[in-house]
């Protein structure tokens, strides 16, 4: 059967939404002519929506009743990216003609998809973007492209809000701290920040600008306060949506975050990008590491008897990352930045 329109179907956070953007590019390489759609929490989807790749988007909290879409559109295909039951049965009732989802260890994958694939995620040595091509074997695209490959698979066109602009404008290097997780990873001691950002106030070219949500931030008032009251720091948490917070980072020139979504959103639009992360199996860069262009992420080969206690907000082999560390791949970022100036102000 020819296909003409694939969802694939990612309801979880935006991390692992953008790490399962390659996709869609990789399809349309294949698949010039086909129609992608890409279904996603109502909170992801302005980053869906700047992807290039992706034809269409629809939000989760818009489907009231999953079955009845699936019958009404022309999806022929689609990809359970990450285990959702209720939309298996929703597609399985409205016979679109392609099912593909895991099942290992998923019964109602195997019930409901009749294209199955099975892969472990827990027991992987893969990226977590590696593993999501895994869903492409029943189209018949086996390959799974090298982590060196993945970055040009990232196509967005993010538009420019004149408010941030202004705001970063009068700084010549502004870097952007996103110190929380969100609960959703190891964490780089907050007084690592507090260090990092004091010594680079010996750079008056640098500015920081502090990320995050509200909750996040007043966390930070409470225990970092020292960061939020330094002279070269601004505290934009709570201030931004999603979609600003997309702009706000791709005008920037650089982002240090431990593994959480805006590190990702940063390391696929081709942004300077430091992601600091554990040692554990399950956390560890090699699983989770920033993918792009200019992206590096920063862990330590230390036996951590910390990584193994669960949801823990840090430990000891984030804390054997140094504050030194980071500020001298941010130096460089910033001679980086003065000597591109300098070549187009020759030019």
């Amino acid at each position: 059967m020819a296909i003409s329109h694939i969802l694939i179907c990612r309801t979880d956070n935006i991390g692992d939404v953008v790490l399962t953007l390659p996709l869609t590019a990789y399809i349309k390489q294949h698949f010039p002519e086909i129609k992608i759609s890409f279904l996603c929490r109502a909170y992801a989807a302005p980053v869906v929506r700047y992807c290039t790749t992706v034809d269409a988007v629809i939000e989760m909290e818009s489907l009231s009743d999953p079955a009845a879409f699936f019958a009404q559109s022309d999806i022929d295909t689609v990809i359970f990216a990450q285990l959702d039951k209720r939309l298996a049965v929703a597609a399985y009732k409205a016979r679109v003609p392609v099912r593909i989802g895991n099942a290992y260890r998923t019964w109602f994958n195997w019930w409901y998809c009749n294209r199955p694939v099975h892969f472990t995620r827990g027991g992987s040595d893969s990226h977590e973007a590696q593993l999501n091509f895994k869903y492409l074997r029943p189209l018949g695209i086996r390959h799974v492209p090298k982590l060196a490959e993945i970055p040009a698979m990232y196509h967005f066109k993010i538009p420019h809000e004149a408010a941030l602009d202004q705001m970063l404008q009068p700084y010549r290097f502004n870097l952007i701290f996103h110190p929380k997780s969100n609960g959703h990873g190891r964490e780089w001691p907050s007084d690592y920040f507090v260090q990092l950002a004091r010594s680079l106030v010996r750079q008056p070219d640098i500015h920081v600008w502090v990320t995050g949500s509200a909750a996040e931030g007043q966390w930070l008032a409470e225990h970092a306060s020292e960061l939020l009251q330094l002279p070269n720091v601004s505290n934009v948490c709570g201030q931004l949506t999603l979609a600003q917070l997309a702009c706000f980072i791709n005008a920037a020139d650089g982002l240090i975050a431990s593994g959480t979504g805006p590190l990702h959103m940063s390391a696929a639009f081709g942004q300077r990008t430091i992601g600091l992360f554990p040692t554990a199996r399950s956390m560890h860069p090699g699983r989770w590491g920033a993918l792009g262009r200019r992206a590096q992420s920063l862990s330590q080969t230390v036996n951590c008897a910390g990584c193994k206690i669960k949801h823990a907000m840090t430990c000891e082999c984030m804390r054997s990352i140094t504050p030194e560390q980071v500020e001298k791949i941010v130096l460089e970022w910033l001679d980086q930045k003065r000597n591109q100036q300098q070549i187009s102000g020759s030019a």
